[in-house]
């Protein structure tokens, strides 16, 4: 029976080097790979440090963070890949669930018609936002700059400026965020759509293409300004959801939830998780694991007693090192075939 010869040095070599090409290659092709390493070794390295991170409990807790930050995120993705950003979804988030709250306390509409109505009513904020940008030609950021403010009287002059009490218990609030596990199983439902309607549907080739060179798009026959306009209806739809969910979670609809904070978190996470804001690129996987390594690095300081104001010296170094080593990783691609 013939015998396999013994690997020389110089092949066993030669083998380390082609697997060491392929992991470069994986890491620059695919934009959330090197993200979703560091949220391995942050994992890790925080469960060694306290044996509580992964415990029940604590588990539960990063669930129900990760939740509303990913979706907000992921629908941030939709317009960044065209080169524009939304900053009203952290007032949108609140508006949402006031609207529901009108709905269903004054209008005695059932829960399920009033969820309705005030996903109507941020769908209808994104196609303003859309509207005035595609149409009237003002910045997104202008536009929804003016959009955040706006909303943030309206939020509050709603409700008299004072939170009010969610609907009572029943089994679609349960559904919607005041069961422990269900606004991360929501969660994780969007991501997997919105993956599959970015990356393996003709809208989502469209919003790439859009986003990647507006005027080839156009001449090609793309329908680029109902791509640009219905895609911040997108983003803000899914940012009123995510304040449903939240909404139902604490019992409270509150018109002070949400704002610059939850809206730069979530932008962060987009950055952070490989969709840079020059457009044309984006991944919906990467804006969700973007939001994991946001809610470990807060949730493991938190436990280890590390001041807020550490985390957000450490979010902001993040985000400028994720976006210089962006633009690097893009000129590799560009001057190198990755295979």
């Amino acid at each position: 029976m013939a015998q396999t010869p013994p690997k020389n040095e110089s092949q066993v070599e030669t083998q380390k080097q082609s697997f060491g090409s392929r992991m470069v290659g994986t890491l620059l092709r695919r934009q959330e790979a090197s993200i979703f390493v560091v949220a391995i070794i942050l994992l890790v390295y925080f469960q060694a440090s306290n044996a509580a991170f992964l415990s029940q409990g604590n588990l539960r807790n990063l669930g129900q963070f990760i939740a509303a930050t990913a979706i907000i995120a992921v629908g941030l993705v939709m317009v960044m890949v065209l080169g524009e950003i939304d900053l009203s979804v952290g007032q949108t988030f609140a508006f949402a669930p006031i609207v529901m709250w009108i709905a269903y306390e004054q209008l005695l509409l059932v829960l399920p018609l009033a969820v309705i109505v005030g996903l109507l009513a941020t769908a209808a904020i994104g196609l303003v936002n859309g509207t005035i940008r595609v149409y009237f030609g003002v910045p997104s950021f202008v536009v929804t700059l003016g959009m955040f403010f706006l909303l943030s009287g309206v939020n509050v002059t709603l409700v008299g400026g004072f939170p009010k009490t969610a609907p009572e218990a029943s089994a679609i609030k349960s559904a919607l965020g005041a069961y422990p596990y269900s606004g991360i199983i929501w969660c994780v439902v969007i991501v997997a759509f919105m993956h599959i309607l970015l990356n393996h549907t003709r809208w989502g080739i469209h919003t790439f293409a859009t986003g990647g060179n507006f005027t080839g798009a156009r001449e090609s026959g793309i329908k680029v300004d109902k791509i640009r306009v219905w895609n911040f209806a997108l983003c803000s739809t899914l940012a009123g959801f995510a304040g449903i969910l939240e909404a139902m979670r604490i019992d409270s609809i509150d018109p002070l939830a949400g704002g610059a904070n939850t809206m730069f978190l979530a932008i962060s996470a987009a950055v952070i998780g490989g969709t840079p804001l020059a457009g044309g690129v984006g991944t919906i996987l990467g804006a969700f694991i973007g939001t994991l390594v946001l809610s470990v690095l807060q949730n493991g300081f938190t436990l280890q007693g590390v001041s807020a104001f550490t985390f957000n010296i450490i979010l902001g170094v993040a985000v400028l090192v994720v976006m210089v080593l962006s633009v690097y990783i893009g000129r590799i691609r560009k001057g190198r075939k990755v295979t």
